[in-house]
């Protein structure tokens, strides 16, 4: 497994390596050992997947008084994946950082807590997977708009227009106006 960073430091890439033949191939996308030896987190609550079809956004979603870290790995189709630093304290706050995760590739995103995420369709299906540090908690759950002009993402819409996204990601917060969690809950 090799864990690359970002251009937000706490966010990284990991990748793991597939061992084939002619039947296939076999990969270990997670290890508690690997994890652990390189600091980041190795213990999971919730398992969540998605199914989403092309031209689908979700997010940017994060947690007040319970927030997840997540590892996003994509199980069959293409999506490029975003992390936004929401911790108010941090030199990096309001930055993000866009990844494309497919799934013939074995890479995850490791999203700490205090971080913003979501994600757009860019195959014809998608189905994502992500492991959660701690569990849902949906009294916490907000939403930063996902077309913020202050955060300026800069989502690869060619070909696809307007994205499709719910009501609720629809109504999210800009960034300024966002309910946003207090410096102290991130390590």
């Amino acid at each position: 497994m090799q864990i690359f960073s970002t251009s937000l430091p706490d966010v990284k890439l990991v990748r793991s390596q597939k061992h084939g033949d002619d039947r296939g191939w076999f990969s270990e996308a997670f290890s508690t050992r690997d994890f652990s030896a390189a600091g980041l987190p190795d213990h999971f609550v919730q398992d969540n997947q998605s199914f989403s079809r092309k031209g689908v956004l979700r997010g940017l979603h994060y947690q007040l008084g319970e927030p997840q870290g997540k590892l996003v790995r994509v199980l069959s189709g293409h999506i490029w994946d975003v992390a936004i630093d929401l911790r108010p304290d941090s030199p990096d706050f309001g930055k993000w950082v866009g990844v494309h995760l497919k799934g013939e590739e074995i890479e995850s995103l490791w999203i700490p807590e205090g971080f913003g995420h979501g994600f757009l369709v860019l195959s014809e299906t998608a189905s994502v997977l992500y492991k959660t540090t701690r569990f849902y908690h949906p009294v916490g759950e907000r939403c930063v708009r996902w077309d913020d002009p202050t955060l300026g993402i800069a989502w690869p819409l060619g070909g696809i227009g307007t994205p499709t996204v719910s009501a609720k990601d629809a109504a999210g917060s800009l960034l300024l106006a966002a309910e946003l969690p207090p410096p102290y809950q991130f390590v």
